[in-house]
């Protein structure tokens, strides 16, 4: 695997040796000093370029950089592919586990590049490029929730149950799955991020998709979500069904009594009581009660 130093190299010296390209920037984890360092971490790069158009769809770039393991050009993914493209990336997973994400944008549109923050500028031909803003802890740690999402987050998680339970009853997998997984677990990550600040102050990052959140929650939080992860099995999505709604009660309360916001206790109770009404169905019920 080729090393930082020797893929930052290969980046910049492709910027040196093209006079179209003008000014080089570096966003996301790599440019967040905050962030442990690890063997699969992204190479965001931006290129700022005279011209969008040489860039687009170029082969030459592509073997530049090395051994394609896997390649995504966003742009061109429709049908028919855009032309006269204002922007253009390559996502480039290489066979030596290094991953280049590089964007071509016009170096007047350089605004959009710095403003994802972190960035930072790893090269300027022409000092023509602005410094990017600082990027302060704040712009990472977890947001106070204010009355409206956090309603709105337990109004959606108990909204979901219903679905998953006669999902569960008719044997329905993959829509089971589904609710469960995608969107039901969405708004817990989402709780358990808020959890996080109200135990630590907002002193904490807890990661793109709840990445970091076994360092901040106590160990019996998470354990509890451990469950939350089950198998196939229609008994144990029960089990997963109904430990998710402690967990979300658990914490949700301890959110809304740190942030001066209200639960939604008659909800969760209505909701969880008629899922296990659900449970206790026999499979050849014609009414529901």
């Amino acid at each position: 695997m080729r090393s930082e130093s020797e893929m930052f190299e290969l980046i910049l010296r492709y910027a040196r040796d093209d006079e179209n390209v003008r000014a080089v920037v570096l966003n996301g984890s790599r440019a967040n000093a905050g962030v442990k360092k690890d063997p699969f971490q992204d190479f965001d790069v931006v290129y700022l370029v005279r011209s969008v158009a040489p860039l687009v769809r170029n082969k030459d770039l592509v073997k530049y950089f090395g051994e394609i393991l896997i390649m995504q050009t966003p742009e061109d993914m429709g049908d028919p592919p855009q032309d006269h493209l204002s922007h253009y990336s390559y996502l480039m997973q290489f066979v030596d586990g290094n991953r280049i994400d590089l964007s071509i944008y016009s170096l007047t549109d350089s605004d959009r590049a710095l403003d994802e923050l972190p960035a930072v500028v790893l090269m300027d031909k022409d000092g023509a490029v602005r410094e990017p803003p600082q990027s302060s802890e704040v712009s990472f740690v977890t947001q106070e929730p204010t009355a409206k999402p956090f309603e709105d987050c337990c109004n959606e998680f108990w909204w979901l149950n219903p679905y998953v339970a006669k999902g569960l009853w008719r044997d329905e997998l993959t829509y089971t799955r589904f609710m469960l997984d995608t969107l039901m677990r969405g708004e817990l990550l989402k709780m358990l991020t808020w959890y996080c600040g109200a135990i630590t102050e907002l002193h904490v990052r807890p990661g793109k998709i709840g990445r970091y959140l076994k360092e901040h929650l106590e160990a019996d939080i998470w354990v509890l979500l451990e469950r939350t992860y089950s198998d196939h099995q229609p008994e144990n999505t029960w089990e997963a069904l109904f430990v998710m709604g402690e967990l979300f009660r658990r914490t949700a309360r301890m959110v809304a009594s740190t942030f001066g916001l209200a639960y939604p206790e008659e909800d969760d109770q209505r909701v969880s009581n008629y899922i296990r009404h659900i449970k206790d169905l026999p499979r050849d019920a014609v009414t529901i009660y």
